[in-house]
């Protein structure tokens, strides 16, 4: 992703492409998930303005789903920022490189000069 937003930053820190598929994974996460909120939401409003006993009681169960749903994007956001703290403190070290698993966890690893 030349030239895109994680390509560099003021200081001149390239982010190393493991670090961007994990934040695209994570956006892509959290996109899908708020795609699927917005789908809850609009049948809660429906079941809502029908007032039919039976819809407005399937509501109990799409307004919980929603707010775990809820949670997770908080979660993946909480982690997104983790990690791209850990990366950037990382790439700010002279003497060693932040990498990151294929797990998305920061991982430090050193480099030896000469």
């Amino acid at each position: 992703m030349e030239g895109g937003i994680f390509s560099g930053f003021g200081n001149g820190t390239q982010v190393d492409g493991k670090v961007l598929q994990t934040f695209q994974k994570s956006f892509g996460q959290v996109q899908e998930i708020l795609d699927h909120n917005r789908l809850l939401i609009n049948e809660i409003n429906q079941n809502h303005e029908s007032k039919i006993p039976d819809n407005l009681s399937r509501n109990v169960g799409l307004i919980k789903e929603l707010n775990n749903n809820i949670r997770r994007v908080v979660d993946l956001y909480a982690d997104l920022s983790s990690s791209f703290t850990r990366s950037m403190e990382a790439s700010s070290e002279g003497d060693s490189a932040g990498t990151f698993r294929s797990d998305g966890k920061a991982s430090q690893k050193r480099i030896r000069s000469g």
